[in-house]
């Protein structure tokens, strides 16, 4: 769902740069990092921290005087952004232990992989934001929620406050009698076939808020996605004797994999015919792909249009893409030619995380590393297994500070913070959490052994064993060729597919939660049809208010129970 400029709190008299805002922001992202590092290996997720870092911002600031909310926006996006990074490492490289074979990986390699994906990730959060956020206004359901959250703790926002700090309230409840206590079952309708495909929709405020804010189109073609994938390859064509139920797997994962691959080169495709006919015209104008809009280049934007902007000089982006391809291919033992590889396949994914994570709320930054790590196997024969791996993580810390990124980017957005601010704040925060999550990775596969992690260790480590079964290769070639092909044709076509392959790939069930969100969001749309205009901004802003509390409830939970668990976990 597009959002529009609206009001914005009045800017304080201070900068929102500062040195307490830094320094904050550092402290901040070395713990919320160690607390990702560990749910997302002792759980199999990984909630997004940036409503918890956005409240604990503002919390440490009016402890020291501070009202500014531009501060706080710094403080709270350099906090949440080392979070993603240990999200992920442990996401790639537990994979490579899982798979029994021995290999290992050293602190300097795992260190270079962590800073590598950080710096390639923030560049191209850098050259995206002016695209997604100010042209494409992509929804940042997250992004959103964080922003609700600091209006509400100021004077301007708190008559919206008791619908944003009601429905979080709810959701942390509901999360917490769910997760914790086992009062409330994960999912509703929940049952599992015989084919093996897990039915019902989850129970989760956070997802039903997720597809709310998202709006109907985007939440529409993923359940579409959903029902292509588990409906009718996973249980229908095993029920009629096409095919068996194991072969169904392969055919939805692949397919699904196919199609996410084929929708991101396809809309760049879209994108670039326009830009090679401006480049062949010497016109300064840029032509929306979706609308057929002329939307003014940079020198063209006025000066208020420009200060809501990152403006990434092209030679310090090719610096550092150069030399970041430069230091994997010989510190992680790739190669020029692979490395190189690495690096285009990094920009392709982070391109998909940032669009997913804008429309969904989901970004599967574990399966962008994947796909990386299959291209490179398939060009690349001698390079070895611990460099795979290695060269996956990259790319899935890249892909996920992207989301990271780009949720506080369009939070900034939403309240009128400098963009620049925020990203001084991040590149801080992603750095020193670029440091922490390799350093404890390190130490906790070290302490514990190979054999703590997996189905049956100490650490299940869900998404690497994902990791460590595809690194065999891709299981149904056809299919994920079938993918691409379609993908990227109707993607060139312009259909607004982007979510399809995610649907097909993803559990029903979840898929079902966000259209559960969107169907509400159908409904509400319609009661306020005809409506005066003033209502509907009224009622708009309270149902945004809400939803966006009822995301951050859930994911505030899941960040205090790391907490926990890690501190018990330390003090045994």
């Amino acid at each position: 769902m597009p959002t529009h400029d609206k009001p914005t709190p009045k800017r304080s008299e201070g900068h929102a740069l500062t040195r307490r805002a830094l320094v904050l922001g550092a402290i901040g992202s070395a713990v919320l990092t160690a607390s990702s590092l560990y749910i997302a290996l002792k759980m199999g997720a990984l909630p997004w921290p940036i409503v918890f870092a956005a409240l604990a911002s503002v919390a440490a600031l009016r402890a020291m005087g501070s009202h500014d909310l531009h501060e706080a926006n710094v403080a709270h996006a350099a906090m949440s952004a080392g979070s993603m990074v240990a999200g992920g490492l442990a996401f790639t490289i537990p994979g490579l232990w899982i798979l029994g074979t021995g290999a290992q990986v050293t602190l300097p390699e795992l260190l270079v992989a962590s800073l590598s994906g950080t710096v390639l990730g923030l560049v191209a959060c850098a050259v995206l934001q002016p695209y997604f956020i100010r042209e494409r206004r992509l929804a940042y359901p997250v992004g959103i929620s964080a922003a609700e959250t600091l209006k509400a703790t100021s004077d301007t926002g708190a008559s919206n406050g008791r619908f944003l700090f009601g429905g979080m309230g709810f959701s942390a409840v509901y999360a917490l009698l769910r997760d914790n206590l086992a009062v409330l079952p994960a999912k509703l309708f929940g049952a599992t076939t015989a084919s093996g495909v897990a039915l019902g929709i989850t129970n989760s405020p956070m997802m039903l808020a997720m597809g709310f804010i998202v709006g109907a189109v985007p939440a529409g073609v993923w359940f579409l996605g959903a029902v292509i994938g588990n409906l009718g390859i996973g249980i229908a064509a095993p029920a009629l004797g096409i095919i068996g139920a194991d072969v169904a797997t392969s055919i939805r994962t692949s397919l699904g994999l196919g199609l996410m691959l084929g929708v991101g080169a396809g809309v760049m495709l879209r994108n670039l015919i326009p830009a090679l006919r401006r480049a062949l015209s010497g016109h300064k104008a840029r032509v929306s792909s979706d609308t057929g809009e002329v939307t003014p280049s940079d020198d063209m934007l006025d000066a208020a249009e420009r200060s809501r902007r990152l403006m990434a000089p092209r030679s310090v982006v090719a610096l550092a893409v150069a030399v970041v391809a430069c230091v994997i291919a010989f510190s992680l033992h790739l190669g020029l030619l692979a490395s190189i590889v690495v690096v285009a396949g990094a920009w392709f994914c982070v391109y998909l995380s940032g669009w997913l994570t804008g429309t969904t709320g989901v970004n599967p930054m574990e399966i962008f590393g994947v796909m990386v790590l299959l291209l490179v196997q398939v060009l690349f024969h001698d390079v070895s297994l611990e460099s795979l791996f290695l060269a996956s993580a990259v790319v899935a810390v890249a892909c996920g500070i992207c989301g990271d990124v780009m949720n506080d980017l369009k939070a900034g957005d939403e309240l009128g913070t400098d963009p620049n601010d925020q990203f001084a704040g991040m590149v801080v925060g992603g750095l020193v959490g670029a440091v922490v999550a390799a350093l404890l990775l390190f130490a906790m596969g070290t302490a514990y052994g190979p054999d703590a992690f997996g189905a049956n260790g100490t650490f299940v480590a869900a998404q690497a064993s994902v990791v460590a079964t595809m690194a065999g290769g891709i299981p149904d070639m056809g299919a994920f060729v079938v993918g691409i092909v379609a993908g990227c044709v109707m993607a060139a076509a312009g259909l607004p597919v982007m979510t399809l392959g995610l649907g097909v790939y993803l559990p029903f069930y979840l898929s079902a939660g966000a259209a559960a969100g969107a169907a509400v969001r159908v409904v509400f749309d319609r009661m306020h049809k005809g409506k005066p205009t003033e209502e509907v901004a009224e009622d708009e802003a309270r149902g945004q208010a809400l939803a966006a509390g009822m995301l951050g409830g859930e994911s505030l939970v899941g960040v205090v129970s790391a907490f926990v668990a890690m501190a018990a976990m330390l003090a045994g």
